[in-house]
């Protein structure tokens, strides 16, 4: 799963329940424990699966069903040939926020802004304590802010996964208490996303 798939798959969990209602989720889930094996929220981490499962029960409506899932999560906009997310869900912008507003995960985002490093050159890097470096450098990961970006192989010869942001550019409006962020996403986390791959065809 992408960074941008982990970062949408909380969102669009509640937002898909709240949608389609306790009996049809009941459905779905059912349908998907029984062909892959997987309940709903591992099936939004890949979401071709679940997307399969949609189209069983609602046909060629699944397209506008997927469509609105995503609205309710981003809107994508595209200037200048960039690609922008622009995310105004309360879920993803307090993820966000937070993690600019936590000092040590803003250090961590800063130093991997634009480069893929390992953990122990972020930490360094940063100048951040090592224990608490490691445990928000794996939060900043489980948010999916970060993700793996190649390997670089260790003194013994063992391979240590390195770190990239899933953004290399960040604005944040505020107008009227409505908290808009934008992120410009690096290209291979569009093309990666499953997610977007599948809702915006």
């Amino acid at each position: 799963m992408t960074g941008l798939d982990r970062l949408f798959a909380k969102s669009l969990d509640s937002i898909i329940r709240e949608n389609l209602g306790d009996r049809t989720i009941h459905k779905i889930e059912n349908r998907l424990f029984e062909k892959y094996g997987i309940t709903l929220t591992q099936s939004i981490e890949q979401f071709q699966k679940l997307d399969a499962v949609l189209r069983e029960y609602f046909g060629a409506a699944a397209d506008g069903l997927e469509q609105k899932f995503l609205k309710s999560v981003c809107t994508i906009t595209v200037s200048n040939g960039d690609t922008w997310l622009m995310i105004d869900n309360p879920v993803l912008t307090r993820v966000i926020l937070g993690s600019f507003g936590d000092d040590d995960k803003k250090k961590i985002l800063s130093t991997i802004n634009g480069n893929s490093l390992i953990i122990s050159q972020v930490i360094e890097m940063a100048n951040i304590a090592q224990t608490s470096g490691y445990r928000k450098i794996n939060a900043l990961i489980d948010d999916g802010l970060l993700v793996p970006s190649g390997y670089i192989s260790g003194s013994d010869g063992k391979k240590i996964a390195k770190y990239r942001s899933i953004f290399d550019n960040i604005s944040i409006d505020i107008v009227k208490n409505k908290i808009t962020i934008s992120l410009h996403l690096a290209k291979e986390d569009l093309k990666e996303s499953t997610i977007l791959a599948v809702c915006t065809v």
